[in-house]
């Protein structure tokens, strides 16, 4: 299969991996490797956080795309410091705007500027708070991912175009999920 864009070498990242990105239009995809390194830095750094979205559902095993990672963050100035320390030692340049939105739990941050793309969500629609959510949420390998039914509900809450043209497809991937998980 052909590229549809040059591929060029990005700077290194976590435990000298390095990053292959793409130039022009077509961003990279999520990867497991990403969720990996994330896992691995936020778990040093103490971070209070859960995958969500559709890099969430990925997780679970929904079988799709997304060209970011979705993090639902407890928001609180020291686990704010500790995501900023996290991030830096991902690669994130932070802007000090950055560091100061995530250290007060701004509702999202969008940080675009490293080693991958990452949305930072202190307050998801749909979510009423991270504890809520903590005690819903499902460990995957490691990773603390949100509950189907938390990205189910976030998505129909936030009624964007391609939420609201997704929520069909994660619904079938809810009953298969909650299927699979009760052993039937």
């Amino acid at each position: 299969m052909p590229l549809i864009a040059p591929l060029r070498q990005c700077k290194s990242i976590v435990s000298g991996a390095r990053q292959i990105c793409r130039n022009g239009w077509d961003m990279a995809e999520f990867e497991y490797r990403q969720a990996e390194e994330i896992r691995d830095a936020f778990k040093r750094h103490r971070v209070r956080y859960l995958f969500i979205g559709k890099s969430g559902a990925i997780l679970l095993g929904f079988p799709d795309t997304t060209q970011d990672v979705d993090l639902f963050v407890a928001k609180s100035a020291e686990n704010g410091r500790a995501l900023a320390a996290a991030l830096a030692e991902l690669g994130f340049p932070l802007t000090p705007t950055q560091l100061a939105d995530i250290e007060r739990g701004k509702d999202f941050v969008q940080l675009r500027e490293g080693p991958f793309d990452i949305d930072l969500v202190f307050a998801p629609d749909g979510i009423e708070q991270f504890d809520d959510a903590w005690r819903r949420h499902v460990e995957v390998k490691g990773f603390p991912v949100c509950h189907i039914d938390d990205i189910i509900a976030s998505k129909a809450a936030a009624k964007r175009q391609k939420d609201l043209e997704s929520l069909p497809r994660l619904e079938l991937f809810r009953k298969y999920w909650l299927d699979r998980s009760s052993g039937s």
